[in-house]
């Protein structure tokens, strides 16, 4: 059966928008354990001209995101090894600024508002158009790159250094283990204001649920502890029937 102009045309059109779009090309990581989704989205993009790897996992996906060039990152939430949101605050907290879209099932109000606090650029629920997965990438491939990034925290006399992950107070050097040093960031990102029990355990502890335990209690106790300094003010304020703040000696709370 002889074929139709149109027919013939459409590979030379195909190869000429590659070309194209090779111009602008992006590299591209897709984190996602769901190989069927991953393939559609990698094809598309390539399809697009854009380069684009695959990670099966968190921890693969976390070392490849570290570890090179990346444009965007497409990060599902629900990932083996280490899930989504945790793996973009280790990426922020590795002052790696590469703009993450969330790509997942996980559609409601309050996923989104987590994905975005963790460090999240964008936030797309499945199913999706692949139209609108490709301009949102657009989108935030066109944002100028962050500049003067905040990477060392203070309050007082204490400081924290996220890039070297120390902590230190009046110059000494303080060993906190990973879940304190979570916990002690997230206070010190929100100093002088009350964070509630529910705040802090979704935040450091990632649940969005009453364990029913006093593990925040357990470890706030132990902060302060490893802060205290003899005659020297607290830092870690407990208020009454709300919950907790870091405030440095002389400072104004804000409720």
């Amino acid at each position: 059966m002889p074929q139709s102009p149109a027919a013939g045309l459409r590979p030379v059109l195909l190869r000429r928008r590659r070309r194209l779009a090779t111009e602008d090309a992006l590299k591209i990581l897709v984190i996602e354990d769901d190989c069927e989704t991953a393939d559609y989205v990698s094809r598309g993009l390539r399809e697009q001209g854009h380069v684009v790897d695959h990670a099966v996992n968190g921890r693969d996906g976390l070392f490849r995101a570290g570890d090179s060039g990346y444009d965007v990152l497409i990060v599902d939430r629900m990932l083996p090894g280490i899930d989504g949101l945790g793996l973009v605050r280790m990426l922020r907290d590795a002052n790696v600024r590469t703009p993450v879209l969330f790509l997942t099932a996980l559609g409601g109000v309050g996923d989104r508002v987590r994905g975005l606090d963790a460090g999240g650029d964008d936030y797309l629920a499945k199913p999706f158009a692949f139209a609108e997965l490709l301009a949102r990438i657009n989108a935030l491939a066109r944002r100028p790159p962050l500049v003067d990034v905040q990477t060392v925290l203070r309050a007082g006399d204490l400081e924290m250094d996220l890039l070297k992950r120390t902590v230190t107070r009046s110059g000494k050097e303080i060993e906190l283990q990973p879940r304190e040093f979570q916990l002690l960031e997230f206070l010190l990102r929100n100093a002088e204001r009350v964070v509630t029990r529910t705040m802090l355990l979704e935040a450091v502890w990632d649940f969005h649920f009453d364990p029913k335990t006093n593990i925040v209690e357990t470890h706030i106790s132990r902060l302060r502890g490893k802060l205290a300094q003899p005659g020297g003010p607290e830092l870690i304020h407990t208020v009454r029937g709300a919950g907790y703040a870091l405030r440095a000696p002389g400072s104004v709370a804000h409720a």
